[in-house]
């Protein structure tokens, strides 16, 4: 059997893994989605009945064939999209071949009989900030007070509740030329609150923190790490300067664990790389959830085996396939 890992192949967490999975004596196959359709050819056939052959599903990639009948585990990493051809040139013909492209893979997904980290319909769902923070709230994690508006008047009465100087806000999601860090509001900002009527956007209370905690979630496997992000010179969002940050293994209350535990359940994750704020209190509160998110850098500070632990996931649930 093989683990089938769908990432371009420069994304380091991918090759990261699939060096472990190979150090286990596994066979692993990093797909770029990108590749499909113009460097790849998907052929899925089916027979008429399960007894005439029933069905053939195949990757063949730069003249390297794919059976993915013999994949028995797959990490859905970061799937870059497919690549429509620049010979189509009309709009609304490279619509159409981009939505066919995206329906024949969106039902190989859901046809193929393997074991998912995260299957691609859960990971879409669980991206969703909104959810998220209904599902950590519905488990019993503490979350920030949060207004998610496009309406200047409600952002303003959220706002004036908490004084601007304690509100955060940031964004859903970033693009290929447009991303914002989480930043605390200013007056230069309060100035330009009309402009939210042209997109809504997150408004959440800020979280005084004596440090973060990124956990990192691998199946029954809970890494926690404290990112003191309170000494360097960005405490708000501990990715500006994370060089700075000093980083350290950590371990979580019984109760947080077991409330992050139901997170993942809920969501229905396999994987998950989730972002906590303890308090001067003692609260772990959730800031949010990412489906696919980094490691390597708590790995490397903290000596957490993580890479270790999601390669033997994937290679055992594989063989469970194979068995």
């Amino acid at each position: 059997m093989t683990v089938l890992i769908l990432a371009p192949d420069t994304d380091e967490h991918a090759t990261a893994v699939a060096g472990e999975i190979r150090t286990l004596g596994h066979d692993v196959r990093i797909v770029d989605l990108a590749a499909f359709p113009q460097r790849a050819f998907l052929t899925l056939r089916y027979d008429c009945c399960a007894d005439c052959g029933g069905r053939r599903f195949a990757f063949t990639i730069e003249g390297e064939r794919l059976d993915l009948a013999h994949v028995g585990a797959i990490w859905w990493r970061r799937p870059r999209p497919p690549d429509i051809s620049a010979d189509i040139t009309r709009p609304g013909h490279r619509d159409f071949a981009a939505n066919e492209t995206q329906e024949a893979l969106a039902g190989l997904w859901h046809a193929l009989d393997a074991f998912w980290v995260n299957d691609p319909a859960r990971d879409h769902v669980a991206h969703r900030k909104v959810y998220q923070l209904r599902i950590a709230q519905d488990s019993g994690l503490r979350i920030p007070a949060t207004s998610i508006t496009n309406d200047p008047d409600a952002a303003r009465i959220f706002i004036d509740a908490s004084g601007y100087r304690n509100v955060i806000c940031k964004s859903f999601a970033a693009t290929e030329v447009e991303w914002r860090e989480t930043r605390l509001l200013t007056q230069e900002e309060l100035a330009r609150l009309d402009n939210v009527r042209y997109a809504p956007v997150i408004f959440q209370e800020y979280i005084a923190a004596v440090y973060d905690v990124r956990v990192t979630v691998v199946g029954e496997k809970m890494f926690a790490a404290a990112i003191y992000s309170q000494e360097t010179d960005y405490p708000v969002d501990f990715r500006i300067d994370i060089a700075n940050a000093r980083i350290e293994a950590v371990e979580l209350p019984d109760d947080v664990q077991r409330q992050i535990r139901e997170l993942m359940s809920r969501l229905g994750l396999v994987y998950g790389a989730i972002d906590l704020r303890l308090t001067p209190d003692g609260d772990h509160v959730f800031l949010e959830i990412n489906p696919a998110g980094q490691w390597l850098f708590v790995e490397h500070a903290s000596q957490q085996p993580i890479t270790a632990a999601l390669a033997r996931l994937l290679v055992d649930r594989d063989r469970h396939h194979e068995a």
